[in-house]
């Protein structure tokens, strides 16, 4: 089970990196606005291995949503080449893009966008039901996968009867469920106060420190600070790659 929160003096775990898992080479999008073309990306390269833990920031018009979108399969490049466990992204038909979604990808929103009218337990369960688990297995999984983040005593509380730490644990568990090869997290403490945003933050750390590869998208500082690597955009370009610095408490 995952401790609440983590030790602010805990040291900071650094997992050396493992195979690829996402190649980004020369990749562009453009959208068409009325009669203006939109640069939202201009020749990106990146590359993410397994056992990484990285944010990506970037000010509005950076290109940041647009490259979130990509790395999850949301969207595909105009031009260039983006591969996911080796496997290039858009020769990939619309099934195969949902399936590689549902399977290999965990996400989690600010908004939870979890169904109103279900119970934690249900919530989880749905990437199990699309992947066509049966019934039992599906439960077991889906009642583990909310122990681990310190909600087993949750499982049939809606997401009304719950806080919204409560509720960004039961997205954190629906992304798990399918051991995804890795989890993309959207401004995952954007609608949540500051104590329980850094609850949040110390459950992603143990994550990572239990194996699981982490990307998380951001604009503040000192929630990137919490990854391992920093990669900054601006203008549709990477600006600056690089290590994390500790986060202050």
């Amino acid at each position: 089970m995952i401790p609440p929160t983590a030790p602010a003096s805990a040291a900071r775990t650094v997992r050396p990196p493992g195979p690829l898992v996402i190649e980004i080479e020369g990749v562009t999008k453009l959208y068409k606005m009325g009669t203006e073309i939109v640069h939202a990306l201009r020749g990106v390269a990146l590359n993410i291995h397994r056992n990484e833990y990285l944010a990506i920031m970037g000010p509005s018009g950076s290109g940041k949503s647009t490259l979130m979108n990509m790395l999850g399969c949301l969207d595909t490049p105009t031009a260039g080449r983006y591969e996911f466990n080796g496997k290039n992204v858009a020769h990939m038909s619309d099934n195969e893009l949902a399936e590689i979604r549902n399977r290999e990808i965990g996400f989690v929103f600010q908004t939870f966008n979890l169904l109103p009218r279900s119970n934690a337990l249900h919530n989880v369960e749905l990437p199990l039901i699309y992947a066509g688990v049966a019934r039992h297995d599906r439960v077991e999984r889906a009642r583990q996968a909310l122990t681990n983040v310190n909600l087993g005593d949750r499982l049939h509380h809606r997401p009304n009867e719950l806080s919204g730490g409560q509720r960004q644990r039961v997205a954190i568990a629906r992304a798990l469920v399918n051991r995804p090869s890795i989890i993309l997290a959207d401004e995952p403490t954007g609608n949540l106060d500051s104590k329980t945003g850094e609850e949040i933050m110390a459950l992603f750390e143990q994550l990572y420190e239990q194996g699981n590869t982490i990307i998380v998208v951001t604009h503040e500082e000192d929630i990137a600070r919490h990854a391992r690597r920093i990669v900054r955009l601006r203008d549709g370009l990477i600006e600056h790659d690089g290590p994390a610095s500790t986060p202050t408490h």
